[in-house]
């Protein structure tokens, strides 16, 4: 009996280090943060869901997410650039709903094809495809960009809705595109390991009539290790409507995101990532 019951308890365990709508990054996805400590709570929404998102066994990175305005507060993850295609498949997380479905992150046709889900009940806990029609200025822009992954299912999995805000398109494809790809580029020169930090503000707005919010500011934050010894930070904060973006130290964006957000001082990595 006692066999049985630890056989239960271990199995239990399993079950629940691989889940993927967690109780805390700290217990479930630390990896994705330097010195395994993600920000504070000083962004957390009123109705907060912390994603390991997870695809094909493993996880690739970590979302917090907001149920009510159906977009993430921001994703964490390991800069890795490498080669490859970008994916076209746009998955959703089946674990808003309940943790009774997958611990995976599926595609929309998938659950309501092979697990008798409606799309109203999908679109009740995060933002579906259908929201992100017929939109004007804006698209579908990525929190953390499949770029900065190194093989096809690193990519593939940042192609998840729970990763996605409505973001300015001029912004998306320009400014912030260069962001993404050649400030990074030069700015991780030497790093062993890089954090990175990209979040949204809400806004003010909404798209999918009220459904889903259209963020006011976008921004992102890098905590690179050059060795043991040495480490350096940058960040960025855009407008949602311009097609501009501010460099700025990690410090000078914690303390624009505490004002913007009015609530406490944010601190978005652990204190020995330089703020200067």
């Amino acid at each position: 009996l006692l066999l049985l019951l630890l056989l239960q308890v271990s199995a239990s365990c399993l079950w629940l280090a691989r889940s993927e709508v967690v109780t805390s990054f700290e217990s479930s996805c630390p990896q994705f943060f330097f010195r395994e400590t993600p920000p504070n709570e000083a962004l957390e929404p009123e109705n907060p869901d912390w994603i390991c998102q997870h695809y094909k066994n493993q996880y690739y990175f970590a979302t917090l997410y907001d149920r009510n305005r159906r977009i993430p507060v921001y994703s964490a993850y390991l800069y890795q650039p490498g080669p490859g295609t970008r994916p076209k498949t746009w998955l959703v997380e089946p674990q808003l709903m309940s943790p009774t479905y997958p611990k995976t992150m599926e595609r929309e046709w998938t659950l309501l094809n092979y697990f008798g889900v409606s799309l109203e009940q999908l679109s009740k806990s995060q933002a579906i495809l259908k929201d992100y029609k017929n939109l004007t200025g804006l698209n579908r822009g990525h929190l953390n960009p499949s770029s900065h992954h190194p093989d096809s299912s690193s990519r593939t999995a940042t192609f998840t809705l729970t990763n996605i805000v409505p973001q300015n398109e001029k912004l998306n494809s320009g400014a912030w595109n260069n962001y993404e790809q050649q400030t990074m580029s030069r700015r991780t020169q030497g790093c062993n390991t890089t954090y990175v930090v990209v979040g949204a503000v809400p806004g003010n707005n909404y798209i999918a009539k009220g459904r889903v919010n259209k963020p006011s500011h976008i921004w992102s934050s890098a905590c690179c290790e050059v060795d043991t010894n040495h480490r350096k930070a940058w960040a960025v904060i855009a407008e949602n409507d311009k097609n501009e973006v501010q460099l700025l130290t990690l410090g000078e964006l914690e303390d624009v995101l505490t004002q913007l957000y009015g609530r406490d001082q944010v601190s978005l990595f652990h204190r020995d990532c330089p703020r200067e």
